[in-house]
């Protein structure tokens, strides 16, 4: 069973210690991972953006590493492909509801009231730092253990349908199709506040712009210009 322990007093989240199956050395690293940027400000407590840093890259490589090891005789493209679905948001979203990371969130006020814990890049963002809370509370063979308990159905269901659908992929491959092709993503605008953000992103191809969009995280956003872009050079093409 998944799940997290944690003792209440009063209605305040008192201590954070095990969670899927995982139980912390130092609970403050997972208390840390599920603090949003909208609670740390208002409590002025470290928030899990670091942590979502460092465990954004710590996915990549365990699952880089487990498709690599699984799929021997399978080409560099299909490994990126099936990789890419495995971590997209959508991907990386679902496993965080498995968890039940959204009911476990500390937010601020105004964030918990805008809807915060539905919130897809917060429960996202706090999937990738409890990774990373992970990995610095343990090793890298813990971490792996965790990532693929987790993440195993996912894993599973993308190879089988190879590949959930990924623009940003998918662009990169219709580029690879053309010599000396660059892909470049451009942060334009970034507004509103911290728990209602909006980003706006623009891709390059070889310096053109070919798209743009726009998202509630810079990931969703880049997502987005990427599924612009694609439609504009396959209707051109």
């Amino acid at each position: 069973m998944l799940y997290c322990n944690k003792n209440k007093y009063e209605g305040e989240i008192m201590e954070y210690t095990e969670i899927a199956g995982y139980k912390f050395n130092n609970p403050d690293l997972l208390k840390m991972a599920l603090t949003h940027t909208s609670y740390s400000n208002e409590k002025r407590q470290e928030s899990n953006q670091r942590l979502e840093f460092l465990g954004d890259s710590v996915i990549g490589l365990v699952i880089g590493e487990y498709i690599y090891t699984a799929f021997p005789a399978m080409p560099e493209g299909e490994l990126t492909k099936i990789r890419a679905g495995i971590v997209c948001e959508k991907g990386l979203v679902r496993c965080a509801e498995k968890i039940n990371l959204g009911n476990l969130l500390r937010l601020g006020r105004g964030e918990e009231i805008s809807g915060g814990r539905t919130r897809s890049s917060n429960i996202e963002d706090a999937f990738e730092a409890v990774v990373g809370a992970v990995f610095l509370d343990s090793d890298f063979y813990a971490t792996k253990d965790f990532v693929l308990s987790v993440m195993k159905d996912i894993i599973s269901e993308t190879v089988a349908h190879d590949g959930i659908e990924d623009s940003k992929t998918a662009l990169q491959e219709y580029c690879q199709q053309e010599e000396h092709c660059t892909v470049e993503y451009n942060l334009i605008k970034e507004e509103g506040p911290d728990h209602a953000k909006k980003y706006t992103i623009e891709v390059l191809i070889n310096g053109k712009k070919e798209g743009e969009g726009i998202g509630n995280s810079k990931k969703d956003a880049e997502q987005a210009a990427a599924k612009s872009a694609l439609k504009k050079l396959q209707v051109n093409r």
